[in-house]
Parts: structure tokens; C-alpha cells; sequence
């Protein structure tokens, strides 16, 4: 069964179509990137799956039960982090974290010590004091300290550092190996490409690509860089090889990812020296999506 599983999900507010038939399913275990730009329609999608908005059309449900009319039951097993914070003001940080753990009647105090470490967060300070990064720590720690078997997380490292953001890919990894699942929304593609199992695009409230990376692959190209002994001839003919110069470390070119072997076979002929690969990256086929209009 599906932890997460949305079908047909549209939502309008008037005459806008926020979201078109959104489809994705989210297995036990599984990292599930969900990724585009600002406005797109992620925050909406998960306010959905939080119970917060409800649908206009086609169902969702998390465990097995229904978002809109179960949200309470559901909300006992899921720890969410919104991309922008916003805690009570004459309370720290601490009290914050200690609130949202009694809510959830966790005694994982120990637990939520190292990661008050880990994320570098003075407990002690009033929130009002705190920047949008801090703010952001304290959502992630109360988070990461509630024994969840959900975690849906909207641009959760808005605002972090870059030190901040790798405690953050260790976290998501160790709750991953728990067994437990992860909704990543974001617009930070290397986040994506380093903590998800599996992708979907969304564009103007469509989902318009959804598979593991390696299935979205053959989407884009490969770069590939090779210095041989003899001149290669006839490489431009080569169907799938675009964009042939000269780079100094040899001649650079891109190719349509299912022709590599092809190409390689063609190069393997005129002695190769040096040859490096680049396999396509998420920036790469997410550009290339927006670019082309998907």
C-alpha cells in the first residue's frame, strides 16, 4: 500500500486552475521528490495532502485514509515543515520544540538534544530573535524528533547554510533507513538529486514527468570530453551527437543518452586516450523541460 497517494487531485480557487489532475503515489521507505519552481503548484498539492485546502476534484489519502475527513488521525503520523515558519514570539526555541513533542506525546528527549546540536540551535532564544534560518532549525529538529512515519517537508532548507543543509541530507537519510517516507518539495535540484528515490515535475499545476532519476535520463544528454591518437571523422554524421568543439582537454560534444554506446564504439576506433563521461544532471532536464515548454 501507498503511504501517500493522490489521484486525479485538481484544485481551483474561482476561474484558476491552481492544480490539473495531480497524480503521485509515495511507497514506505521512499525518498519522493517533488519538484518545480515557485508557483508552480507544490505548496498547494501538499496543503491538500495536509488537510489544510480541500480538493475540488479526485481523492487523496495518506495511510490508506482520506486527507479532508480523516486529517486528525493522520496528523497523529506525520511530522510537515512548511518553507516558511512562523512560531510564537515570546516563547524559545526550546519551549517551541518541547510544545510540538508533548503534542505528539513523544519521549524522545535524547533525541531531540543531538539534534538541537546537530543544527547548531541556541534553544535558549525567544523566537521573535530568531532569522528565518533559526526558524527553520526548529521546525526541522521538532520534526526529525517526532517518531514520524511521514515527513512532508516544503522547501525545508529555505534559509539554512550550506552546513545546516548537509545535517538536513543526513536526517532525511536516517529516517529513510528507519523505513519511513519522505515528501521533498523543492526548487534546489542538487537537494533532490542527492536524497531522492524517485521525481515529478510540475508545471503550472501539471505533473508533467514523473519516474526515478535513471528512468528520467534518456530525457536529456550526456557530455562527453575524448582526446584519441588519430582525428575522429565522421563523429557530426553520428545520429544523437550535437553541439562537436574543441575543448582543451579534446573535443567536447553532447549526445542523446540511449546513442552512447553507439558513439563510444565509434571513438573506441581511432584510439582512445582520455575520455571522460558526464552523465545529465536534474538541472539539466528541468531546464530543459521549462525551456522547450515541456
Amino acid at each position: 500500500m501507498a503511504m501517500v497517494q493522490a489521484e486525479n487531485v485538481t484544485k481551483r480557487f474561482g476561474q484558476f486552475t491552481a492544480l490539473d489532475h495531480i497524480n503521485l503515489s509515495v511507497k514506505q521507505g521512499e525518498v519522493y521528490g517533488f519538484i518545480g519552481p515557485n508557483g508552480a503548484g507544490k505548496t498547494t498539492t501538499i496543503r491538500i495532502l495536509m488537510g489544510i485546502l480541500q480538493a475540488s476534484e479526485g481523492r487523496a489519502t495518506i495511510f490508506g485514509q482520506d486527507v479532508w475527513q480523516d486529517a486528525v488521525e493522520i496528523h497523529k503520523r506525520i511530522a510537515y515543515v512548511p518553507g516558511d515558519v512562523n512560531l510564537w514570539p515570546n516563547l524559545t526555541g526550546g519551549e517551541v520544540i518541547d510544545l510540538f513533542l508533548r503534542l505528539r506525546k513523544s519521549e524522545r528527549k535524547e533525541y531531540d538534544k543531538a539534534l538541537i546540536e546537530r543544527f547548531d540551535l541556541d534553544p535558549t532564544k525567544k523566537c521573535r530573535t530568531y532569522s528565518k534560518g533559526n526558524r527553520q532549525k526548529v521546525a526541522l529538529v521538532a520534526a526529525f524528533a517526532s517518531d514520524a512515519d511521514l515527513y512532508i517537508l516544503d522547501e525545508p532548507t529555505s534559509g539554512l547554510d550550506p552546513l545546516m543543509e548537509s545535517v538536513f541530507h543526513q536526517c532525511v537519510m536516517e529516517v529513510k533507513q528507519a523505513g519511513k517516507s519522505v515528501l521533498l518539495s523543492s526548487h534546489i535540484l542538487s537537494e533532490v538529486e542527492k536524497l531522492c528515490d524517485k521525481v515529478s515535475i510540475i508545471r503550472n499545476g501539471k505533473i508533467i514527468e514523473t519516474g526515478t532519476l535513471s528512468e528520467l535520463r534518456h530525457l536529456t544528454r550526456t557530455d562527453i570530453v575524448v582526446r584519441t591518437k588519430r582525428p575522429v571523422e565522421g563523429l557530426a554524421e553520428a545520429p544523437g551527437v550535437h553541439g562537436i568543439h574543441e575543448d582543451k582537454s579534446g573535443l567536447a560534444f553532447s549526445v542523446d543518452t540511449e546513442k552512447v554506446g553507439e558513439v563510444i564504439a565509434i571513438l573506441s576506433q581511432y584510439d582512445i586516450e582520455h575520455l571522460k563521461c558526464m552523465p545529465p544532471t536534474l538541472e539539466q532536464l528541468f531546464m530543459s523541460h521549462y525551456a522547450e515548454g515541456g
